[in-house]
Parts: C-alpha cells; sequence; structure tokens
C-alpha cells in the first residue's frame, strides 16, 4: 500500500509541475507577442480623389530592424504598391509632397526581400473586394529609434497599381491613394 501512496503523490507532484509548467508557458507566449520596442504610428487618409484610409504601426524588434502592420480600408480591390516616402508630408491632394521613395542607402528599387533595394520597399498589399487588407512585413533595413534609417518623420504611402518591383525607382506604381505621416 506504500508503494501505491508514494505513487499517487509522485503523479499529484507531476501533475502540479506540468500545470506550472504549462501557466509559465502562457505567460512566455503572452510576453513573445507584447511590443518589443518603441512604436511609430501613420494614419492614411486619402489623396488624389480616392476613399482610402488606414493605419500603419512600426515596432522595432529587440533582434534589430522593423516589424511593420499597415491595415487600409476603402480602396479599389485588387493590388496595390506600399511604399515609405522620404518625406513625412502628405499636404499636397496627390501626396506628391511626400517625395521620393526612403532611399538612405542610395540602393536600386526592388521587392521587400532583395538585399539591395530601398529601405521603403514594402512590396504590395491585397485589397479584398470589401476593400479591405493588410500587410504585415518585417524590414531589417529601417528603424523607429533615431538614426538615417529611422521611419519616424517619413510617409507610408499606398500606390494605385501594383509595383512590378522592377521599375526604377518607382515599380511603376501609378499614383498616390493613401498617405499618413509617421510619428
Amino acid at each position: 500500500m506504500k508503494v501505491r501512496t508514494l505513487s499517487a503523490l509522485t503523479f499529484m507532484a507531476a501533475a502540479a509541475l506540468a500545470v506550472s509548467g504549462c501557466a509559465g508557458a502562457g505567460a512566455s507566449s503572452a510576453k513573445a507577442s507584447a511590443p518589443e520596442g518603441p512604436q511609430a504610428k501613420a494614419t492614411i487618409e486619402a489623396r488624389s480623389d480616392s476613399t482610402v484610409t488606414g493605419t500603419a504601426t512600426f515596432t522595432e524588434l529587440s533582434t534589430g530592424g522593423v516589424k511593420a502592420h499597415i491595415h487600409i480600408e476603402k480602396a479599389p480591390p485588387g493590388t496595390h504598391g506600399l511604399h515609405i516616402h522620404e518625406k513625412g508630408d502628405c499636404s499636397d491632394p496627390k501626396a506628391a509632397s511626400a517625395g521620393g521613395h526612403f532611399n538612405p542607402g542610395g540602393m536600386p528599387h526592388s521587392g521587400p526581400t532583395d538585399m539591395k533595394r530601398h529601405a521603403g520597399d514594402l512590396g504590395n498589399i491585397e485589397i479584398k473586394a470589401d476593400g479591405t487588407g493588410d500587410l504585415d512585413i518585417t524590414s531589417d533595413m529601417l528603424t523607429v529609434k533615431p538614426g538615417p534609417n529611422s521611419v519616424v518623420g517619413r510617409s507610408v504611402v499606398f500606390h494605385e497599381k501594383a509595383d512590378d518591383l522592377t521599375t526604377q525607382p518607382t515599380g511603376n506604381a501609378g499614383g498616390r491613394l493613401g498617405c499618413g505621416v509617421i510619428q
């Protein structure tokens, strides 16, 4: 009988450890999904007589680089280019005041995973039939912290057409339908 009692106690102790271990893992998971560093945000407003609106959030990663989440609404369905532009100025009705693509390294325009690219090359976002779309992307060429590659004081621009990822210097993405200053 004593052997069975010890086994039951051992089993209960192991179960208690397993439960506390799971609780600890849950806490770690919650911590891992929390923002890792400073954030910058932009509210995207309509330009070029469009109805586009949206938000962009840029989060500095402890491992370097930035995680960006862009949400678009009231946009034409299809594939559209999305870029960070050099100036934090969306005052022009066609967002021309945002300047060109953010390119502190003097690289050619390309896709967001190519080694040689503009720091502001975020690629394309798919807009669904209901006019909404989301893009989540991580870039090793951007920061939120002050410095030459900081997104703060720049703008995020949603374009009329898909970025072909090759045409210089803009990807042939067309007009600027939405623009937001990153703060």
